[in-house]
């Protein structure tokens, strides 16, 4: 019997942990034991705009439940397909849950991808698994980093990328909201190593202040409540928070010095909102979705150059994360229900990163 987590599309504070029974495994199909996955803002995120990107699409569910998709590490517990061996560990997208079972194709030493039907028409990026055996960016000793940060410090690496290809958009100053986010600090780290001009400005609430000017990872930190006094210098902002309420004052500060806005995530879920993008003063927010600014880099670096770019940024970064934030584990997938919920409501500390084990 297998166990997962359903959450209420229409309400996801509504949570609730159940068995399903696992059919025989298909032919040619792999059998997944999920072993660990990290709870963040990323899946919440994913499940704030599940309909509007696919991401409930991934492992679907019905009566109005979704499956959140998270990032973390499993074993082949059953496999009915020649190449992929029982007890073989992978790390890529799993559902809230205690087993997947895949159809792996395009297999390579290194990895597979998921070609189910129903995955088809989603990004490949979220498709793909990694075979640690020879994955070059596992390391054993940093699979709780990975799974915490992995993801969203590849989003941050590319919001970064994008930047960067358009010259910053003629900007000096690079603000982001939710400093405190995990994502936000990535995209901190890669534009403080290749694009150390720009200045980097975090806002937080009051509370986060201290914890994000201990990252070392910006040049300016303040609360939300003292945006005003900003400088009014050529900037982009990347907002993490997804309040419509700051993102207005944010742009009404910055008016026509305000170059380029960019949406990403959904921190503060219980104000999000429906902004009126036109109602804002200065440039219309344009929503970043990595997989696309992914095939973007992948051209113009190369798939081994896009590699080789990552791994040294996230080798500084990885660097800082493990003298700020203290790893969590928990085990059961009702521990990963009441983490979901905490961190929808944002009582979360920043400080702690959590790795569920089912």
């Amino acid at each position: 019997m297998a166990k997962m987590v359903l959450v209420t599309k229409a309400n996801i504070s509504q949570i609730q942990c159940v068995d399903a029974p696992m059919p025989p495994l298909a032919s040619d199909s792999v059998r997944l034991k999920i072993e660990s996955f990290s709870v963040t803002a990323n899946n919440v995120t994913y499940a704030a705009i599940g309909d509007m990107f696919g991401y409930w699409n991934f492992f679907p569910a019905t009566d109005g439940k979704g499956i959140v998709p998270m990032w973390g590490h499993a074993v082949v517990e059953e496999s009915n397909h020649t190449e992929i061996s029982v007890g073989e560990r992978v790390y890529g997208y799993l559902p809230m849950g205690s087993h997947l079972d895949v159809q792996p194709g395009n297999i390579t030493e290194g990895g597979f991808l998921d070609t189910a039907a129903h995955r088809q028409p989603m990004s490949p990026i979220y498709n793909q698994y990694s075979r640690l055996s020879a994955d070059p960016e596992h390391d054993p000793a940093r699979e709780d980093a990975r799974m915490i940060f992995g993801p969203l410090f590849k989003t941050g690496f590319l919001i970064e990328s994008m930047f960067r290809r358009e010259g910053w958009f003629g900007a000096e100053q690079l603000v982001m909201t939710s400093a405190s986010s995990k994502t936000s600090l990535g995209l901190a780290s890669v534009a403080k190593d290749l694009s150390p001009t720009i200045k980097r400005v975090g806002l937080t609430s009051r509370a986060n202040v201290a914890f994000v000017e201990g990252t070392g990872l910006y040049d300016e930190v303040l609360a939300y409540d003292d945006l005003s006094a900003l400088p009014k210098l050529p900037s982009v902002s990347v907002d993490f928070a997804g309040n419509s309420k700051l993102l207005a004052r944010l742009h009404a500060h910055f008016g026509d010095a305000l170059a380029y806005s960019c949406l990403v995530g959904a921190t503060h879920i219980e104000a999000r909102g429906q902004s009126d993008s036109a109602a804002l003063v200065g440039p219309k927010p344009i929503l970043f979705f990595a997989p696309d600014h992914a095939t973007a880099t992948n051209k113009e670096l190369g798939p081994k150059g896009f590699g080789v770019a990552v791994a040294a940024s996230w080798a500084g970064f990885v660097g800082v994360t493990e003298g700020i934030v203290t790893i969590d584990h928990r085990d059961g997938l009702d521990a990963a229900a009441d983490a979901f919920i905490a961190t929808v409501k944002g009582g979360v500390d920043p400080a702690v990163g959590i790795v569920i084990r089912p």
